[in-house]
């Protein structure tokens, strides 16, 4: 299996006549080669990530060299899904921005090979500059409060975009405050603009599995649960989410909604030894009982 992309853009000086995935790798590969250490993220477990300049312009490259069936099997003997090519990312931003979600920006990408252990890959995706992690924005929102239009305008954001992608048959799997990345002049403007970001473990297909749509939802509440979220924040959000607003949220949806919240508390748990004191949906829920 080969494939590659080339934006109309990054076709230029020495990929100017590239037609094929191998002239691409072997780009990239050099590209990684010289990295300096302190541009290179990552690298191990069959995947380079790292930080480069093209043309005067900011990029990430992430290279996959093939990650082996001993890590292949390690992965499924820990029911985890293994990530072995750039495909899962190419394929998700693609999906992403034909449901209208602000996602990264691709520069190059190529796959080539059959042998999912062995397939060699790579994509390259624009830094953006000029935003902020959601995780840093909201950080202070327990003691220090945002203004009521800001909170809303990033709740129905955030609710549009999970809503978005789980229609578009997209499931994140590490979806969590600090990869939504915010563009703070866009809070000055009619749009906002808040991006989603770190696909590379993403699934694409025609729907998205329920427990995998649950999955996605409780790591967004886990990662917002000391954010300082009150009773209308929730509302608004399964309002924004839900295909049949806040009554088939608390309604036919209850038991969606109970699941997420018993799994973002187990992983609050995990990550900061108690159980978080809030018990949101649930409370929502026995209102409307």
């Amino acid at each position: 299996m080969s494939e590659y992309y080339l934006a109309s853009g990054f076709a230029l000086g020495e990929l100017a006549r590239t037609r094929s995935a191998g002239p691409l790798l072997a780009w990239a590969r050099e590209i990684a080669d010289k990295a300096p250490a302190e541009d290179i993220y990552r690298n191990k477990e069959g995947r380079k990530t790292l930080r480069f300049e093209y043309r005067g312009k900011p990029y990430f490259l992430k290279l996959h060299s093939g990650i082996g069936w001993l890590e292949i099997a390690k992965n499924l003997l820990q029911l985890r899904l293994p990530v072995v090519s750039a495909s899962t990312e190419y394929h998700a931003v693609l999906a992403l921005q034909r449901a209208g979600v602000y996602t990264m920006t691709i520069g190059a990408y190529a796959r080539k090979g059959w042998n999912p252990a062995a397939v060699r890959s790579m994509i390259v995706t624009a830094e953006l500059t000029g935003t902020t992690s959601l995780e840093d924005y909201c950080a202070n929102w327990a003691t220090v409060p945002p203004a009521p239009d800001v909170r809303i305008r990033l709740i129905r954001a955030v609710a549009g975009i999970a809503q978005r992608m789980h229609r578009a048959g997209v499931n994140h799997r590490d979806f969590y405050l600090c990869h939504f990345h915010l563009d703070e002049l866009s809070l000055q403007e009619p749009e906002l603009r808040c991006y989603l970001i770190d696909l590379h473990r993403a699934q694409t297909r025609g729907q998205v599995p329920r427990r995998w749509q649950v999955k996605d939802l409780a790591g967004l509440y886990f990662s917002a649960m000391d954010c300082g979220l009150e009773r209308r924040d929730l509302l608004r959000f399964l309002r924004h989410y839900s295909a049949g607003g806040l009554r088939s949220a608390l309604g036919p949806e209850r038991e969606l909604w109970e699941q997420v919240e018993g799994r973002a508390r187990d992983l609050y748990q995990k990550a900061h030894g108690a159980r978080p004191t809030s018990t949101a949906i649930q409370e929502l829920q026995g209102d409307r009982g």
